[in-house]
């Protein structure tokens, strides 16, 4: 069902509430000065995973194991709470103490499903929505968790469509933004993609306390895979792809919605062909007009206005993939091989830290 004019009027309105977002979006405000924290996902040395807590200069605060890899997280609004989901197919996630470090709980899949490496709070930080598969069925879920009640499963909402990936919250506090990817895949086949030829990738938008989904909007071609969203403090949404199709093609791999359609950004042919058709993060800076999003493939990031599309900057690092917001208008970006690199319009890229450490794909 589209979303109409009104829905889209309160949309744009609801954007403009100051509103901080919860979850993965979670970013300074530009009136945030104090310490900057971060935190990831990691690979360490000698095979083992963690997660691990560092300042904006690199300097580790915490990091405690995990099992398995993980993707991303999300924090807990009102709580010194960190979430950090297995990647896909993940099983578990786990619960930290924000400050410390200390494993609070290990959270288990229902059985017969599957998470994907990302979640959300709601405003108040009582309820968790987690992008999940029903496998067997191939049908994408989002799983409803109370976080006051040690994390419970409270609900499930049907997307009525395969492969969820991230999801985050509109600054309206109320409406879900969900990237689905539309790909087929099944734990038993090894990350396999099975339907290539029948994808029905969208962007959705749905209401957090009915399960109602009041917006699908599909990129131009099937093979667009939405897998990653953002939203900016004024109520802007954007979406970046995963191309499936040939790699000799290089179609947008960027857009924003725009009057219930996507608009999608296309770059310089160099750029589009450096970006190798994957989008691994993106995110839209809360003091300005700036996205950046970055392609571990390609080993390329980029920052771009959002009002217009228009190319800022473009930066060659290798395997780079987390990005988030710097207080001060400039964005850092994480990548598989330990750095971590400021990045900014029209200024060159400045490293702030190598670490012996395999940063995954997000920062929080």
């Amino acid at each position: 069902m589209p979303l109409n004019r009104r829905g889209l009027l309160k949309a744009s309105v609801a954007g403009s509430i100051a509103l901080g977002l919860t979850g993965c979006s979670l970013i300074p405000r530009k009136a945030d000065r104090g310490p900057e924290h971060y935190s990831g996902a990691i690979g360490l040395p000698d095979g083992s995973f963690a997660v691990s807590a560092f300042d904006r200069s690199g300097d580790i605060l915490w990091q405690a194991p995990v099992e398995t890899r993980c993707h991303s997280g999300c924090n807990r609004t009102g709580k010194q709470e960190t979430l950090f989901f297995e990647r896909r197919p993940g099983w578990s996630f786990y619960v930290f103490d924000t400050t410390t470090g200390a494993r609070k709980h290990r959270i288990k899949a229902e059985p017969g499903e599957h998470f994907v490496g990302h979640g959300v709070f709601s405003t108040d930080g009582r309820w968790l929505y987690v992008a999940a598969s029903r496998y067997e069925q191939g049908e994408g879920i989002v799983a409803v968790y109370d976080a006051d009640k040690d994390y419970q499963r409270a609900n499930t909402f049907d997307l009525a469509g395969i492969g969820p990936h991230e999801l985050t919250l509109h600054p309206d506090g109320e409406t879900l933004v969900i990237g689905l990817g539309g790909i087929l895949t099944h734990p038993d086949y090894d990350r396999m993609k099975l339907n290539l030829d029948t994808m029905a990738p969208a962007l959705l938008l749905m209401d957090r306390r009915s399960g109602v989904i009041i917006g699908r909007f599909g990129p131009a071609h099937h093979q667009q895979s939405t897998r990653h969203v953002s939203v900016s403090s004024s109520g802007r949404v954007y979406v970046a792809y995963q191309y499936q199709g040939p790699l000799y093609e290089t179609p947008p791999l960027l857009a924003r919605l725009e009057a219930g359609t996507l608009r999608e950004f296309r770059f310089d042919e160099d750029t589009q062909k450096a970006l190798a058709n994957y989008i691994a993060s993106v995110v839209a800076h809360p003091e300005n007009d700036l996205v950046a999003a970055a392609s571990p493939v390609g080993g390329t990031a980029v920052v771009f206005r959002g009002s217009t599309g228009e190319l800022v900057n473009r930066a060659s690092i290798p395997d780079c993939a987390g990005v988030q917001a710097l207080a001060g208008g400039d964005f850092l970006i994480s990548s598989g091989r330990g750095k971590l690199v400021q990045l900014g319009a029209g200024k060159p890229a400045r490293e702030r830290a190598e670490l012996p450490v395999y940063w995954d794909h997000h920062l929080v």
